[in-house]
């Protein structure tokens, strides 16, 4: 097995163990009928980030590497196109996705009783909408790195 061969091992691997989980974190807390089962669910939610955000930085490391062994992919528009998304993927954590999740957790740890107040709702469906975008680029980055359709 060559370096290349191997960075692209790692690389397939860091996609689906990286990505994947990221597709559900979603689903996770909407399932959720009382504040314990909420705060529950963000504390599953907040471990399979670590993958998330693990298996994002392989991705970007191989992915890089792989296009200076083989500088070609660098005029490649499939390649260009699909880092240039991931790297906008990226940013949305700390710059969107950040910024309205914070409300949601300070509301988890203030908030007392069983009942999820109708104040989670409305800041979650703000959150989620945002988090719905990034999902829809990584699989754009997953289709554009399956087909390399130009």
């Amino acid at each position: 097995m060559t370096f290349y061969e191997v960075l692209v091992f790692i690389h397939v691997f860091s996609a689906i163990l990286g990505l994947g989980p990221g597709f559900v974190l979603i689903y996770i807390v909407t399932k959720a009928t009382t504040m314990t089962e909420l705060k529950h669910a963000y504390i599953i939610r907040n471990r399979l980030h670590i993958f998330v955000m693990v298996g994002g930085t392989l991705l970007l490391v191989t992915g890089l590497w792989m296009g200076l062994i083989n500088t070609y992919l660098f005029e490649q528009g499939w390649y260009v196109t699909s880092l240039i998304l991931f790297l906008i993927g990226l940013g949305f954590g700390p710059t969107v996705l950040s910024p309205r999740s914070r409300p949601v957790k300070a509301l988890l740890q203030e908030h007392k009783g069983e009942e999820i107040p109708a104040e989670y709702y409305s800041l979650s469906r703000k959150l989620f909408f945002y988090e719905r975008i990034e999902n829809i680029i990584f699989l754009i980055v997953i289709a554009l790195m399956i087909t390399k359709p130009f």
